[in-house]
């Protein structure tokens, strides 16, 4: 198990110490989300103070940037860090694309495809010296000079797509190592939809890994006192209906029967009233919260975490946003390694990641 690299306002000069505990502790690796960083300045500082935790993005915007730019950097970090990164990639959704980072948005199923493909393409031409040669519908990758070209130490890293609906799903299983779950999922959601489309994509490849990764990130709601409990049942409370009142994730209530839930935070997430986002937590009723969350005893969380993804999940980002302190967080995801073993002893524990569309 791993633990998030998030230190407060997204600054650097936590990131050295939180990277040497995790490796300390003899977990195995950390998570930077792009929230208030970029992700791979994170894992640049981590990857100089640590030797052997794998490096993980969950996740990275990846239609902020170009394909060529993310190659760039991504073998940067690979070859520094001797081989630890993994990749993870979402599309974030079409308002913060094009008003927040000013970049098209069209069709991201397909873009992210294309955009994976690129990248790999990139990273192929300078292994080998091959011609650059990548014409798509949305990426055009064509100029490369042996000025530009850096060198390749390790393999390409892992890459990994965040996926909550079928057709971004699939994409993961087409193009990438494997699949980012959102933690607006539910583990019915999960072995009903997101598995079998994770497959289906697997299906068509041609080349390339086993079975693709399935990294869960569960939210946890824990506390060893009453006023910990009741805290961080609010913050996950308020975090599913931030997520619940995106149209993208609909088909995860409507799955349970809870489309109109979905409308009504829509509708609040829209309204210009000062309390909204606290009233959108007072709809998210206890069946909602234990439906997407582990609800339990600090004890029990790990052993249920194991539980809800027995024969799915290959890694474990243990959410920490509803779990009150990093120490408690570490003991919860020490356990869980210790339950899941070599099943799925590899994962990454912390923060809310910034999920495909978060």
């Amino acid at each position: 198990m791993v633990l998030s690299l998030d230190v407060p306002g997204g600054a650097l000069a936590g990131v050295a110490a939180a990277a040497r505990s995790v490796e300390d502790a003899g977990l195995d690796g950390v998570f930077a989300a792009e929230l208030t960083s970029d992700p791979l300045l994170q894992l640049t500082v981590a990857a100089g103070v640590t030797s052997r935790i794998d490096l993980g993005t969950n996740l990275l915007v990846a239609f902020a940037r170009s394909p060529m730019t993310l190659a760039v950097q991504a073998r940067a970090v690979q070859d520094y860090s001797r081989g630890r990164l993994v990749l993870g990639l979402g599309s974030q959704i079409k308002p913060h694309i094009e008003r927040r980072y000013s970049m098209p948005w069209s069709s991201p199923a397909a873009r992210m495809a294309e955009f994976v493909s690129a990248m790999r393409a990139i990273w192929h031409a300078w292994a080998t010296g091959e011609a650059l040669a990548f014409r798509g519908d949305f990426y055009t990758h064509t100029l490369m000079t042996p000025m530009f070209t850096p060198p390749t130490l390790f393999p390409d890293p892992t890459v990994l797509v965040a996926g909550v609906g079928p057709r971004m799903t699939e994409t993961a299983g087409a193009v990438a190592d494997g699949l980012l779950v959102h933690p607006f999922t539910t583990e019915r959601y999960l072995r009903e939809v997101s598995v079998p489309a994770l497959a289906r994509g697997a299906a068509t490849r041609t080349a390339g890994p086993g079975l693709p990764e399935v990294v869960d990130s569960t939210f946890v709601v824990t506390g060893r006192t009453e006023e910990e409990l009741a805290a961080a049942t609010r913050r996950v409370r308020e975090q599913l209906a931030f997520y619940g009142s995106t149209p993208a994730y609909r088909p995860v209530l409507e799955l349970h029967g809870w489309g109109g839930l979905g409308d009504e935070l829509n509708r609040l997430s829209r309204s210009r009233a000062a309390d909204r986002w606290t009233a959108m937590g007072d709809l998210v009723d206890d069946e909602v919260l234990a439906t997407f969350a582990v609800v339990a005893e600090p004890d029990a969380v790990a052993a249920l975490l194991a539980e809800r993804g027995a024969g799915v999940v290959t890694r474990y980002s243990v959410n920490g946003l509803g779990v009150p302190d990093p120490g408690l967080l570490l003991q919860i995801a020490t356990e869980l390694k210790r339950i899941v073993g070599g099943d799925a002893a590899s994962g990454w524990a912390g923060g809310d990641p910034a999920g495909p569309d978060g």
